[in-house]
């Protein structure tokens, strides 16, 4: 969408025709996939704005979302002081009755889910301002009542603000992703995204890293047991991964134009799943390990960011992946071993049981562990240099990390070595993804590897 903010002089490093160039293609259903010719489907964000700053412009985006009645404008202390009351102000300025919620220490789960409701009943839509927490409990919370809702984001920390799913907390203590709807509006001011704790931007290179790593897993998972694959997450992230790279040290900083292409990387992986109806481009094995430090450290969590954890992870699935692969012979599988006590030790009953379900259905009996060691021994060479690939070193991936000011192992994150390596060796037994720890769990190798990290 134009705004005069939006078309406010451009940083000379800003990409031709603005920070949203492209990005509105693929949002409208104008980019064209150059390997089939087929259009893009139109995502069901309505508007989408970067730019250096959109002060003055507030109540104009809010307004061409067609936001109706009184609006609430969702903040939490951190995130009303960066930018919510000077949305508020700018919607009461232009006429537009609104209502503050300011959620004390908010956290993305089922009951603070009810709870945001509640304070909501009596407002229209609603205006998010923050980034991951709020993103997730707006957009569910307005899926559920029947509401519309717009996100100004407060920091590049995270991939879901144009994602149609919200990652939820259940009450028996599982993360997991569930239904919501994508926000009207994504509005992205890079000086508020600058600005943010240098962290919060570390997280967000963490959540984009990973990109080559789910891809070799998904990829593998395709040739192997012929799940779906889509390619075009991948080709419109291309261009802006590779100036995202070349600028880590700039995210790091907090200089303005990396934080630019950050914000165009997280903002295009999130459209990527408007392609693919699933996450998988961008959450494999790596993404589940961290899932498990979150669901089950406990009074051990350092309180770091989903992607700073990510970002450690992606660095050991990339060691994973890369030492299976340096194999000239396809490792040799196994029936899965599911030790349901076990899980129940380290997970709680509840959790446990609903892991185990996810579990099995990719679990190996003897018959699957046959038949996909004879697919495994047809197609490993081509496997091999296909997944090769897409592999970047795993020296250069942990520069560039240290670079964005991520950090690069369990100890820099704050975990206790243990704790990491048990997330290394289960954390695919929460999801029905199939990856290289599956592969290497199967294969009997997987307790050695996460012995190796810390």
């Amino acid at each position: 969408m134009a705004s005069s903010a939006a078309a406010a002089s451009l940083h000379p490093g800003a990409p031709d025709g603005g920070w949203t160039a492209h990005i509105e293609d693929v949002r409208a259903g104008r980019w064209i996939n150059p390997a089939t010719g087929q259009r893009a489907p139109r995502a069901p964000v309505a508007c989408i704005a970067i730019a250096e700053s959109l002060e003055g412009a507030e109540a104009e985006m809010a307004g061409a979302c067609g936001l109706r009645g009184t609006l609430a404008v969702m903040a939490d202390p951190d995130t009303w002081d960066a930018m919510g009351a000077r949305i508020a102000a700018a919607l009461r300025r232009a006429g537009r009755r609104i209502r503050e919620v300011i959620l004390d220490r908010p956290h993305a789960t089922l009951a603070g889910a009810a709870a945001l409701a509640e304070r909501l009943s009596d407002a229209g839509d609603v205006v998010v301002v923050g980034s991951g927490t709020l993103n997730d409990l707006g957009k569910y919370a307005t899926a559920r009542a029947g509401r519309s809702c717009c996100v100004f984001g407060t920091a590049a920390s995270m991939d879901g603000y144009t994602s149609q799913t919200a990652s939820m907390r259940l009450r028996s203590g599982l993360k997991i992703s569930v239904p919501a709807h994508a926000p009207k509006g994504v509005f992205l001011d890079l000086g508020v995204l600058a600005a943010a704790p240098p962290h919060m931007a570390a997280a967000g290179f963490g959540d984009c890293l990973c990109s080559s790593v789910a891809r070799i897993d998904w990829w593998m998972s395709h040739r192997l047991l012929g799940t779906p694959y889509h390619e075009e997450p991948y080709l419109i992230a291309q261009a802006d991964a590779a100036e995202l790279n070349a600028r880590a040290r700039g995210v790091g900083a907090g200089e303005v134009e990396a934080i630019g292409y950050l914000a165009r990387s997280l903002t295009l992986s999130g459209l990527g799943c408007n392609f693919t109806g699933v996450s998988n481009h961008g959450s494999m094995g790596e993404h589940q390990i961290s899932h498990y430090i979150d669901c089950f450290a406990g009074r051990r969590h350092p309180g770091t960011l989903h992607g700073q954890q990510v970002g450690v992870a992606t660095l050991t699935m990339a060691r994973i992946q890369q030492r299976l692969l340096g194999e000239a012979h396809p490792p040799r599988l196994r029936p899965t071993r599911i030790d349901s006590g076990d899980m129940a030790r380290r997970m709680g009953p509840e959790i446990a049981k609903q892991c185990e379900a996810q579990y099995r259905e990719k679990a190996l009996d003897d018959e699957g562990a046959a038949r996909l060691n004879a697919r495994l021994a047809e197609i490993w060479p081509d496997l091999r240099r296909e997944c090769l690939r897409f592999a970047e070193p795993v020296e250069e991936m942990r520069a560039r990390l240290a670079a964005a000011g991520g950090p690069t192992t369990a100890e820099e994150l704050g975990l206790p070595a243990a704790l990491y390596r048990e997330a290394v060796r289960h954390a695919h037994e929460m999801r029905n993804r199939f990856s290289f720890a599956d592969l290497a769990c199967d294969a009997g190798l997987l307790d050695d590897l996460a012995a190796a990290e810390a």
